[in-house]
């Protein structure tokens, strides 16, 4: 599979294309150091093969933002080596830094725009990249990765929506570039030229008046010849469409963009692939090779590999599959699709983070922080008794309720549903014996099955397969003839 072939930029070589995009954890504390649990968390990632490794996001200054990771002073360096050092013994995944700068906000729904930044405090930012990417470099990480993406400091500036009209002026496209380039001249002289650093940034911002993928490729190219070794495409999540909830901080991720950014269950697979493929197609017509990373809900292996083997990215990002299963890179690499913890894009986690609680996954066994490992020796889990395997189907009020007897050695339930002579997909993943379809056409066939899963994700065979059909009714029937 071309997913698992090698990468090589400035010297680091990532052992496949299977990437583990930046997600908060908030298994540190207030105070930003790395705890035992984050590494375990990191770790854990290494041992299940992931190729490159995105550390959280690290604050480069020293604000009051809930229990995030810190690179702001040599202090924190220690903590980092550690952590680093730990991945290393696991395994030959690389491991890089998500490196970040944020605006001020407060729980009256006020935040600081870019407008409001001073040039005296511009220059701080610039050196505090700087320094921070050095630090990341002391510690050992194999590269790191400035965070341009999303409602950041980076990010604000590099938006059509950025209001200044002085030289970092939102009017004109350089002068929105104008930050970046200051900081990446800064974090060469610091980290030096041998360094790998990659950038995250937004394919399109999905705000009104938003820059789009049309920008997006325009940007791209401009940080291919910075010197970026590769370009992770992220989507949304802006605080322009934020929604307040009073007495809390804005919450980029809570608006149309965050959906995008994190998009649910239901959003398509793979959605954001067509920008990815733009802007690399754009990237080489203008002869730069850099490698381009895109996320966006392809935790299905057909579509992970199907990406890197079309060329239309370099590198797959999945972070809420591998937060739900770690080791799917090792899965999918020895075939044992049948062992994958197959995230069904609940968002819990996303929840999580916004009220900035440890970020779990919801399909991992109750009161438990880490993924749980696979027991090589566990059996996958199987229906007893007469009918134990019957799937149950009730159609009412133009749903599909399902219903099936517990497994015994079921931690979950994986629901199919084939649409029409189509494959199946999984449509959810519950912890209950019941699940309704609410997204069913009058007039189409669907055909369902269950299988029941160990805390690890090996699965049983299917359960009976239902094919429901729900009539059309007259009202169907007069409402199409008034067309």
């Amino acid at each position: 599979m071309k997913l698992f072939e090698p990468l090589e930029f400035r010297g680091m070589v990532i052992p496949n294309r299977v990437m583990v995009p930046a997600m908060v954890t908030h298994l540190c504390k207030e105070d930003g150091f790395v705890t035992e649990d984050t590494i375990d968390r990191y770790v854990r990632y290494a041992r299940g093969g992931a190729g490159l490794i995105v550390v959280e996001a690290m604050a480069i200054h020293q604000v009051r933002s809930g229990p995030l990771l810190r690179i702001a002073e040599d202090q924190y360096i220690p903590g980092l080596r550690r952590l680093v050092s730990r991945v290393h013994e696991t395994s030959d995944s690389k491991i890089v830094p998500q490196i970040i700068h944020f605006l001020k906000v407060a729980r009256s729904g006020w935040r600081q725009t870019v407008d409001k930044v001073s040039v005296e405090e511009i220059d701080r930012i610039v050196e505090q990249f700087g320094d921070a990417v050095a630090r990341a470099r002391e510690a050992g990480f194999d590269g790191a990765e400035l965070h341009s993406a999303h409602a950041y400091t980076l990010s604000s500036f590099l938006s059509r929506t950025n209001p200044r009209t002085d030289e970092y002026t939102g009017q004109t496209l350089e002068g929105r570039l104008r930050l970046i380039g200051r900081v990446m001249t800064n974090v060469r002289r610091k980290a030096g030229g041998d360094f790998p650093v990659g950038i995250r940034f937004n394919g399109e911002e999905f705000i009104k008046n938003g820059y789009t993928v049309e920008d997006s490729k325009l940007i791209a190219l401009r940080l291919a010849r910075l010197g970026f070794d590769y370009l992770s495409i992220s989507a949304g999540g802006k605080f322009e469409d934020a929604v307040h909830n009073p007495g809390h901080v804005l919450y980029p991720y809570s608006g149309y963009s965050g959906d995008r950014c994190m998009p649910g269950d239901w959003f398509p697979q793979a959605l954001h692939v067509p920008i990815a493929e733009q802007i690399k197609t754009f990237l080489v017509a203008n002869s730069m090779s850099t490698p381009v990373a895109i996320a966006g809900k392809l935790s299905d292996p057909r579509d992970a590999e199907g990406v890197v083997a079309s060329g239309r990215a370099d590198i797959v990002g999945i972070a809420r599959g591998l937060l739900a299963d770690p080791d799917w890179p090792n899965k999918v690499k020895r075939g044992e699709l049948d062992r994958i913890v197959h995230c069904d894009y609940c968002n819990v986690c996303k929840a999580l983070d916004g009220s900035h609680q440890t970020v779990i996954c919801t399909l991992w066994p109750q009161g438990t922080i880490q993924a749980p490992v696979p027991d090589r020796a566990e059996r996958a889990p199987e229906w007893t008794g007469d009918g134990g395997a019957v799937l149950e189907a009730v159609v009412k009020e133009a749903r599909v309720s399902l219903r099936w007897k517990k497994a015994p050695g079921a931690a979950y339930y994986d629901v199919y549903r084939a649409d029409g002579g189509a494959q199946p997909r999984l449509r959810d993943a519950v912890k209950v014996t019941h699940w309704v379809d609410n997204a069913v056409l009058a007039g189409l066939p669907y055909r369902y099955h269950i299988r029941a899963c160990t805390a690890s994700g090996l699965a049983s065979r299917p359960t009976s397969e239902r094919l429901i059909e729900i009539p059309v009714t007259s009202a169907d029937t007069r409402t199409a003839a008034s067309l």
